[in-house]
């Protein structure tokens, strides 16, 4: 079974390329753009950043910092401070990528990194504010209600869960001993954010012809292009939606609540980052769905 979920999408790819090749090859160019124009200048720097401090055990102190004050409002533990500062700021799969390698460094307690990479798993404010608002909707003075809108529900949704819980440091293994700064630590950052940006240029690449694909669907339904188009690959999605004259009470929630859960092209991107620890893809495909539920609501009441 699980055989056929891969083959057919596969198949159907390879047969698109074959059938469509100028579509398909216009798709991966501006899948390769997005990947090259907004993804690698963000995320790489953050990547290489994030390795250094973790594995250099500078981020112990930095950590210790911050959750002096988070700690009375947010069931997290000194350790989850940082994946879940950068993963709101730096956008997924950044957030995913740095829980998963906190765990591995014995940083931070495997149950608490299932949980927590569900909510700081999200999409970066400057893809937000940038692409989203100003180039396709034209609408910055949304810029404050919209961050609101997409980063409060997972938020909500971890506390919720959590409310009860006292996350600690790991006391099973012991942790494992961080290397001192040096240039071998720094090149094996720049190893490791390179690796992780070339695979997340190589999914982008995927969905964003799987994306064009589903313009041969039949124009019967606009709202439902735009749902599955948005559903599969978010850039693709935003962009399409913003150009149909569906007008903007419909358009923003539909646009919204597709951010918000990322695309299939996030999932398979999030899983790629947490594959090495093991974490359970269907929670977080159930929390991404929900918080998608909210984040549409939300937007709905905004504009109505």
């Amino acid at each position: 079974m699980r055989k056929i979920i891969y083959i057919l999408p596969l198949a159907a790819l390879l047969c698109y390329m074959l059938g469509f090749p100028k579509d398909a090859v216009r798709a991966a160019a501006l899948g390769l753009s997005l990947w090259y124009g907004k993804m690698l200048p963000t995320l790489l720097p953050a990547a290489i950043l994030s390795y250094i401090l973790i594995h250099s055990g500078m981020l112990d102190s930095l950590a210790g910092v911050l959750h002096r004050f988070l700690r009375h409002i947010f069931p997290i533990s000194r350790s989850g401070v940082y994946p879940l500062v950068a993963g709101m700021l730096f956008g997924f799969p950044l957030g995913s990528k740095i829980t998963a390698e906190l765990v591995k460094a014995g940083k931070m307690d495997a149950d608490e990194g299932r949980r927590l990479f569900c909510a700081c798993n999200n999409i970066s404010p400057m893809f937000v504010s940038g692409f989203l608002l100003n180039d396709c909707l034209h609408r910055p003075d949304l810029r404050i209600p919209t961050y609101l809108i997409l980063y409060a529900p997972p938020l909500a949704l971890y506390m919720i869960q959590n409310r009860r819980r006292k996350f600690a440091s790991p006391m099973g293994a012991p942790e494992k001993k961080a290397a001192p700064m040096s240039f071998q630590v720094i090149d094996a950052g720049i190893m490791n954010g390179f690796e992780t940006l070339t695979k997340l240029g190589g999914y982008i690449t995927l969905f964003a012809i799987f994306a064009q694909m589903m313009l041969l669907l039949p124009d019967a339904s606009p709202i439902l292009k735009c749902i599955v188009i948005g559903n599969i690959e978010i850039t693709n999605g935003i962009a399409y939606t913003a150009s149909q004259p569906l007008g903007f009470q419909t358009a923003y929630p539909l646009i919204m609540a597709c951010t918000a859960f990322g695309g299939l092209s996030g999932f398979a991107q999030t899983a790629s980052m947490v594959k090495d620890v093991g974490f359970p893809m269907l929670p977080y495909l159930g929390m991404k769905l929900l918080g998608s539920a909210l984040t549409f609501l939300l937007a709905f009441l905004l504009v109505s």
